[in-house]
């Protein structure tokens, strides 16, 4: 079996992550599409058991919940009876914590309760303690919240009223109307804050570093594993190696995960190799969090 050279291996990561199509990866490192597909899906395979072992007992003061669109082989009104829920529209829900920037959880799947209840479960398994909660208006979050965090969390909630145009050019709009309001509700508890700006311009942060994800391109997932692999990288890019401008350091860096910006080798090598890595020894609230546990 041919295996690629690292050096390659980091060259198409560093493409994919910087938001290069497949096709225009294959072109700039003279390999194979295929062999580059089938690449990504491993490093982002391996990229979920990283975050699944360093992303775990953090200590937060406020989350910001939000979902992003994106699709698997064609849009939601295509899809055909029986051709089940890995086609059509798919959300990616990502709980961002406000002040370090960097995204706890994720879940991709369709938008619906049954999702939401094991996203909000995830998010109740990696964060110490009871954190402030901001999500939008979705209606499966309060219930969810409170089955995972209990009756004494702090909920709030932000709605957006967009205007209603019925002229023939709003109906070829492609982008949402104009917002013309915003309404904060306070649901459970008494939260100081109460706005998801953080969580949404990440998402375009990941809408800019994932080619699948760009509107108004050609680009989509034709495979709901490989989109699920390519949310997985970039939210390990995304939390260890990219320097987050308002921080000067890494979102792990902040929360404490671990204490250098990761190279895209780095990255690549704990992906292929998750069972090697060692937390990062740091000191919270409930004293020393030592590998991943306290």
């Amino acid at each position: 079996m041919n295996i690629l050279p690292l050096d390659k291996q980091v060259s198409i990561i560093a493409a994919l992550t910087e938001g290069v199509s497949i096709r225009a990866t294959e072109r700039l490192t003279s390999v194979h599409r295929d062999t580059v597909m089938r690449l990504s899906v491993r490093v982002g395979a391996g990229c979920l058991k990283v975050h699944s072992a360093l992303m775990r007992d953090l200590q937060v003061n406020r989350i910001e919940l939000d979902e992003i669109w994106g699709y698997v082989g064609k849009k939601q009104r295509k899809v055909k009876p029986g051709e089940g829920d890995k086609v059509g529209d798919q959300y990616t829900f990502i709980a961002l914590a406000d002040t370090a920037k960097a995204i706890i959880t994720f879940r991709t799947g369709k938008r619906t309760a049954e999702n939401t209840q094991h996203f909000i479960d995830m998010l109740r398994k990696r964060v110490i303690g009871s954190p402030e909660i901001s999500a939008d208006g979705f209606p499966a979050y309060p219930w969810a919240i409170a089955l995972a965090f209990g009756e004494n969390c702090r909920l709030g909630i932000v709605e957006k009223h967009y205007a209603v145009n019925q002229s023939p050019e709003a109906a070829r709009r492609y982008s949402p109307g104009q917002v013309i309001g915003v309404t904060r509700n306070a649901v459970k508890g008494v939260p100081t804050h109460i706005s998801t700006s953080y969580v949404e311009r990440q998402n375009l942060t990941l809408r800019m570093s994932q080619r699948r994800f760009t509107r108004l391109t050609n680009g989509f997932s034709k495979n709901f594993d490989n989109h699920c692999a390519a949310v997985a990288l970039y939210v390990a890019h995304y939390n260890f190696c990219r320097v987050h401008e308002a921080l000067r350091v890494t979102p792990a860096m902040q929360l404490g995960v671990t204490d250098h910006v990761w190279t895209i080798s780095e990255l690549v090598q704990a992906a292929l190799n998750p069972e090697s890595i060692v937390p990062v020894r740091r000191i919270g609230r409930f004293g020393v969090i030592d590998g991943g546990k306290r």
